[in-house]
């Protein structure tokens, strides 16, 4: 039960320096803008290419993932379904809102809570190989599509190798299926640039937060409601029947992968959403009001579900 305040004390502190450092404006208006990129051209790659290169291939491809990626699919395709056959989203802020009901926070939460709560860091990392490798590229695939106002297949096929947090994803994973077993002067750098990526994204999502009202009229109330209502009561409730009563997992693993599936909307679905300018409020709001609210979800999962 404390590793799951810890992990999110931990946060919400880096969360506030940003807020802080963004009132009193001492880096500037482009700051938020700059730090992003960096995060998302440098620092995040540097640390999913780590991650997938030293990842056990065991516990990458366990039970935990088919679960993980259903549950996912399930919240998502509810999101699109009322978003757009109710509210008639267009394909910009669908996608958004559709990746904050399903695309968990496994770094800078997950892998906290993880070690505190479940006791094994490794088991995210089946969730990060199906949203880096499946629902990453699916969703900036589209995002990239409508944003440039144009459809070309060409466009389309080289996307995958035009993103860098794809690209990133799939030489560590290539890497760890051949056993390639690099240096430690070559990983070494992809270390410590990654190190930097939880704790930048963390940060500029702070500094989103200055100057804005949360739920303010026009950020797109009923999409964050959805999304709060999917993202912290849907997704672990149907990782719980799926796992349970399909797969049969064990207490332990059926712990895992609900308390996995509980974590809060990703900051990184900011970092898209800001990369292509489109849904920036929605995505900030799923952010902070489903990290707010996975607090007393995980403590109840814990209660229950927790290991004796």
């Amino acid at each position: 039960m404390a590793g799951v305040l810890i992990g999110f004390a931990i946060i919400g502190s880096v969360i506030a320096v940003g807020y802080i450092v963004g009132r009193t404006a001492i880096l500037g208006p482009t700051a938020s803008t700059v730090l992003g990129r960096a995060a998302f051209f440098v620092f995040l790659p540097a640390l999913l290419f780590s991650v997938m290169a030293e990842a056990d291939l065991a516990v990458l491809f366990s039970a935990l993932l088919p679960v993980s990626a259903i549950a996912a699919f399930v919240c998502i395709g509810v999101f699109i379904l009322v978003a757009r056959l109710l509210w008639r989203r267009s394909a910009a802020p669908l996608t958004i809102g559709a990746l904050a009901a399903g695309y968990v926070n496994s770094n800078n939460i997950g892998l906290p809570v993880a070690a505190y709560v479940i006791g094994q860091p490794a088991l995210v990392a089946p969730v990060l190989l199906f949203q880096l490798l499946v629902l990453a590229p699916i969703a900036l695939t589209v995002l990239d599509l409508a944003t440039s106002g144009a459809l070309s297949w060409r466009r389309v096929l080289t996307q995958p190798v035009r993103n860098p947090l794809i690209i990133a994803s799939v030489l560590g994973l290539v890497a760890a299926l051949l056993g390639i077993d690099l240096p430690e002067p070559v990983m070494e750098p992809f270390r410590l640039l990654g190190a930097a990526a939880v704790p930048i994204v963390l940060f500029v999502f702070g500094l989103s937060l200055h100057g804005r009202k949360i739920l303010e009229p026009g950020s797109g109330r009923r999409d964050v409601a959805l999304v709060v209502v999917l993202k912290n009561l849907v997704m672990p409730l149907v990782a719980w029947a799926v796992g349970s009563m399909v797969f049969g997992l064990t207490e332990a693993a059926l712990f895992a992968v609900v308390v996995l599936a509980a974590l809060p909307t990703a900051q990184n679905v900011y970092t898209y959403a800001a990369r292509y300018q489109v849904a920036m409020p929605l995505a900030r709001d799923a952010a902070l009001i489903t990290t707010i609210v996975a607090i007393p979800v995980l403590i109840v999962i814990t209660a229950f579900l927790a290991p004796v």
